[in-house]
Order: structure tokens, then C-alpha cells, then sequence
């Protein structure tokens, strides 16, 4: 459970900070914008330590087992990446719309 925890939180932490990326760009505030998506991939970067993790324990055999929380965790992990990408492109975007 403390493994699933972790992948929600942390997701949860990208995609709030990648929605406030977008925030900050309709805003022109570009630099905060910038720092803010800094965080949500710095928030990715711990999502993905804690898979690697859990690959390293499977492939020594220590299996992990997948239940509808870890389903839920997995679910939630995809949308923040999806979401994060998504919101490169709208600060990008909002930076054209500027100059």
C-alpha cells in the first residue's frame, strides 16, 4: 500500500504542478511557468524510481501483486505524464501567443 501511495501522491504533485504551469502561461509569467513544470517532472523523476524499483524487485522474483489500488496508482501515473506533456505544449504555446 506504501508503494501505491507513493505513485498517487507523486502523480497527483506532476499534474497539479503541470496544471499550474498552464496557469502561469495564460498569465505571461513564463519564468514561473517554467519552474513550475521543473517540479512536476522532478515529482515524474520520483514516480519513476519508485516503478524501477518495483521492476528490479520483479525481475529477482520478488512479485508484486497488482489489485485495484495498484490498477488505480498506474491509472493515475499515466494521466500526470499524459497531462505533463500536454502542458509543455500550452506554455510553448502561450509564449508564441506573446511575442
Amino acid at each position: 500500500m506504501e508503494v501505491v501511495m507513493g505513485i498517487i501522491m507523486h502523480a497527483g504533485n506532476a499534474r497539479g504542478q503541470a496544471y499550474q504551469a498552464i496557469q502561469l502561461a495564460k498569465e505571461n509569467k513564463f519564468e514561473e511557468a517554467e519552474e513550475a513544470l521543473k517540479a512536476a517532472q522532478a515529482e515524474l523523476v520520483e514516480v519513476h524510481n519508485v516503478q524501477t524499483d518495483m521492476l528490479t524487485k520483479e525481475a529477482n522474483g520478488e512479485h508484486t501483486e497488482i489489485d485495484l489500488y495498484m490498477v488505480h496508482a498506474q491509472d493515475h501515473l499515466m494521466n500526470a505524464i499524459t497531462f505533463n506533456d500536454l502542458a509543455k505544449e500550452f506554455v510553448e504555446l502561450y509564449k508564441k501567443l506573446a511575442h
